[in-house]
């Protein structure tokens, strides 16, 4: 089962420790009073507690692009949902490698097969 994201996910760089800030930017269809994610709710947001530092090495700080964890059948206002297989890229060290996914959905009660 791929669970629909929702506000209360945990999103994280390939480090583990970053952490990335989300934000729902629809407010009308939720789950147990949760926002559902939407796309790009993910794409341009940061990320904080990254421990990828050193010289010449530059840690996760924003989220880039998504390549896969859209839902191609369920919108809201004709944007895919999240959903918890989402994976994109960072803007890490080194470029275009380091990953973010998803550690916790934020919910377990509404998913896709």
């Amino acid at each position: 089962m791929d669970f629909i994201l929702t506000e209360n996910a945990k999103l994280v760089c390939k480090h583990e420790l970053g952490t990335v800030g989300i934000a729902p930017s629809q407010h009308f269809v939720t789950i147990n009073k949760n926002k559902i994610l939407v796309e790009p709710d993910t794409i341009s947001k940061t990320i904080a507690g990254c421990p990828n530092v050193g010289a010449s090495i530059k840690p996760c700080t924003s989220t880039l692009t998504i390549f896969q964890g859209y839902s191609d059948f369920i919108r809201i206002n004709g944007r895919r949902v999240c959903l918890a297989s989402l994976k994109g890229i960072t803007d890490g060290t080194p470029p275009g490698v380091v990953e973010y996914l998803v550690r916790n959905p934020g919910q377990t009660l509404v998913g896709v097969k």
